[in-house]
């Protein structure tokens, strides 16, 4: 019987990798990390493999040490694997090709993500795996955080058949670490399909003294080529054996997948094709257009690596015109991306000249892929058929970028989306994982959530996102149509665009200590003009009040997700304090029963805390109110550039805004003037003995010690002490 597990496409590959693995060597680099920790964390709690045994978790110096030791690993009969991403991934390049070369069975996990080129980044896309495509590594790719777990098992058992090392990934970040509710397969399901006959023939190749044989020659120009063809045949099986497994894997789970799945339309005449999460965003796209009664169709490429021209062909509709290939990387100076190259060379071969074929790149650095870019994809295919293409930004340089059109809403009906504004380390994360975990275990309805960080982290601004329905959810993307959001720092009011992706009638509820005869006041004229025009239902709770009142200090995290379950009304508010006095008991048990209490008690509390306010009509044609702290000085720089990125407004700066070489001025952090603190410190003269150590630990730069000159003119207010250091 299958398991629910509401879990990270991180977490559910691990279920996977986990059970066929004698050895793990790992390294962590983000977004791969959790896949080992929640590995060496099984571990450590004596978990059983498939082989009745604990893994051996090997954490090495480097991610080159790593693939070093899982070589060596594989080289002794011990079947291992690694998880990595990025550069981690391109340092195990040299030991990818020995492995592959060696016909050696194994997967490496990796959560794709974007290469350090201008400048780092630590989200996904696929210009890592893209990389590796000459190691010899087949390459699987996943969509979704159910595909991760279900395309893991297929990875991992099409390895053992074929001798092919796997490359399996998925997108980081976006799949990683988005949160879904899933059916995965038990260990003993899982023994019932291995081939242990295959298992017993690698153990037997491993380097044993007691029937030895040497591997890793040199070989000279009379025989190295002949060596490099001697492996085709194990490549040329591939296509046919991860297809087998495919069915294998439908007869244990009852998902059918093939190397290339069609979807849409069948008598399409315009056709998508892409991998990874995109996937999911189009396919949802697709359902909503073809319901509309429009002929389109989307082809995800699951087996990459090796290409069977045989299985592509199958997959287009035979009323196929023009297609469109999706790449999530950038080969700068290439004829086109990797995808589009084969997709062009397998139709050239077939001698399907009479299907147009145009290029695009989309979703670099995690940047936002959506319904409303897919619809601008096919409208191309309709109208000018540009090729090489980028979608989803505003190139005002080179001209590649396709217009985008208006909201293209093409999530199904019934689906509810929920918003929350926090600030790194304030728990909010924690509450909406436990709320979607509460939600996914304890009701029918699917969820998923994901959790939108700044670079700043601790301090910095989370946004989660979470989506809860009766039908399975395939929307990889943020939310832009919310039936309520919440907001936990009140500074957020005026730093923030919060409002606009509220829906009608959605509810609105704001953390803060205002009545609700200031809000006129402390909220600015825009926010205002959208809460009346939409009609919104708002609420305000004194979070920060209440938290204090029950011992909880500054974190707000319980409190703010009770109001959640009484204002969303996802499930009945009764099931859902049950329900979360019993998580915090979970998160909090081993930190005692004081700090469990405290949770209880915060929860206990919320509800009364809530105010709700009545949205007066005139606020739809406000012109006044809070507005954002006035910082004097600021460069051109700052107000073109660095302010529209403080205000989640990046998305809007065109190519033209950016230096090509990654270059930018220094100095700018001094006029960020955030405002997050809700309280602050003030200076006692009569307490303080000059130490200089309030300053050096204010979070907020409030407290700065000043040595003043006699006779110097001091503004009204300033309050000094006679210095006593040297």
């Amino acid at each position: 019987m299958a398991i629910k597990m509401t879990v990270d496409g991180n977490t559910a590959v691990s279920h996977i990798a986990y059970a066929f693995s004698d050895v793990a060597a790992i390294y962590p680099i983000t977004p791969s990390s959790p896949m080992a920790e929640v590995a060496d964390e099984w571990s450590a709690q004596s978990r059983m493999n498939l082989f009745g045994q604990t893994v051996k978790i090997a954490e090495m110096q480097s991610e080159a040490g790593a693939a070093g030791a899982v070589h060596g690993s594989l080289a002794a009969g011990a079947l291992t694997t690694t998880f990595t991403a990025s550069q981690g991934l391109l340092l195990m390049i040299p030991n990818m090709y020995k492995i592959a070369g060696e016909l050696t069975p194994s997967v490496f996990h990796v959560s794709a993500r974007a290469l350090a080129y201008h400048a780092l980044s630590i989200f996904g896309d696929h210009s890592d795996v893209m990389a590796c495509r000459q190691t010899g590594f087949a390459m699987l790719a996943s969509n979704s955080v159910q595909e991760a777990c279900d395309m893991a098992l297929v990875a991992h058992l099409a390895t053992l058949k074929s001798s092919v090392p796997f490359l399996h990934f998925f997108d980081g970040f976006r799949t990683s670490h988005e949160i879904q509710k899933i059916d995965a397969p038990t260990y003993d399901e899982i023994a019932t399909v291995m081939p242990w006959d295959k298992v017993e023939e690698f153990r037997a190749r491993g380097l044993n003294p007691e029937h030895p044989h040497q591997a890793g020659t040199a070989q000279n120009p009379d025989i190295y080529f002949q060596g490099r063809e001697a492996g085709n045949k194990f490549y040329l099986e591939v296509p046919a054996i991860v297809e087998e497994t495919m069915k294998q894997v439908e007869a244990l789970t009852g998902r059918k997948y093939n190397l290339f799945d069609y979807v849409g339309a069948p008598d399409a005449d315009k056709v998508i094709i892409a991998m990874g999460s995109g996937c999911d965003v189009a396919h949802e796209a697709v359902n909503k257009m073809v319901a509309m009664g429009e002929k389109v169709g989307l082809i995800k490429v699951h087996l990459y690596r090796p290409f069977s021209v045989k299985h592509f062909m199958a997959a287009i509709p035979a009323t196929c015109k023009k297609i469109a290939v999706l790449d999530r990387t950038k080969e700068s100076g290439s004829l086109g991306e990797p995808l589009y190259l084969d997709v062009c060379a397998a139709l050239a071969e077939e001698g399907r000249a009479d299907i147009k074929v145009v290029g695009g790149r989309y979703g670099l650095g995690s940047k936002e892929f959506t319904p409303t870019h897919v619809k601008a994809v096919f409208a191309n295919l309709d109208g000018e058929c540009k090729n090489h293409f980028t979608v989803g930004i505003v190139d005002d340089v080179t001209n590649t970028s396709l217009p985008v059109g208006e909201l293209f809403n093409a999530a199904p009906e019934g689906s509810i989306c929920c918003k929350f504004y926090g600030l790194g380390s304030d728990g909010t994360v924690g509450a909406n994982k436990n709320s979607i975990k509460i939600i996914g275990d304890h009701t029918e309805l699917y969820a998923q959530a994901y959790f939108s960080y700044d670079s700043k982290k601790s301090g910095g601004l989370t946004v989660s996102h979470l989506r809860f329905g009766k039908t399975p959810i395939q929307s990889p993307y943020l939310i832009d149509a919310a039936d309520f959001i919440a907001c936990h720092n009140p500074a957020y009011v005026t730093m923030y665009d919060m409002v606009s992706s509220l829906k009608d009638n959605g509810v609105f509820l704001l953390n803060c200590q205002w009545g609700a005869d200031e809000l006129d006041a402390h909220l600015p004229a825009a926010m205002k003009q959208l809460l009346a025009k939409k009609n919104a239902k708002m609420y305000i709770i004194n979070a920060i009040e209440l938290a204090a009142k029950v011992g909880m200090g500054n974190r707000i995290n319980t409190i703010m997700q009770a109001a959640f379950f009484k204002l969303a009304d996802v499930i009945p508010y009764e099931q859902a304090d049950e329900y979360m006095k019993a998580y915090a008991k979970k998160t909090y048990g081993k930190k005692g029963d004081a700090i469990v209490q405290k949770n209880w008690d915060a929860i206990d509390i919320a509800i009364s805390g809530l105010v709700k306010v009545d949205v007066p009509a005139e606020w739809a044609n406000a012109t006044t109110g809070a507005e954002a702290a006035k910082v004097e000085g600021t460069t051109k720089y700052f107000d073109e550039f660095v302010k529209p990125v403080l205000a989640q407004e990046g998305d809007k700066l065109p190519v033209s805004a950016l230096d090509p070489r990654g270059i930018v001025p220094t100095g700018t952090t001094k006029f960020e003037k955030r405002g997050i603190g809700v309280k602050v410190p003030m200076w006692i003269p009569e307490n303080c003995i000059q130490c200089g150590n309030c300053a050096l630990v204010c979070p907020h730069a409030c407290i700065r010690p000043i040595y003043t000159v006699d006779g110097t003119e001091l503004p009204e207010g300033y309050v000094t002490k006679k210095a006593t250091g040297k």
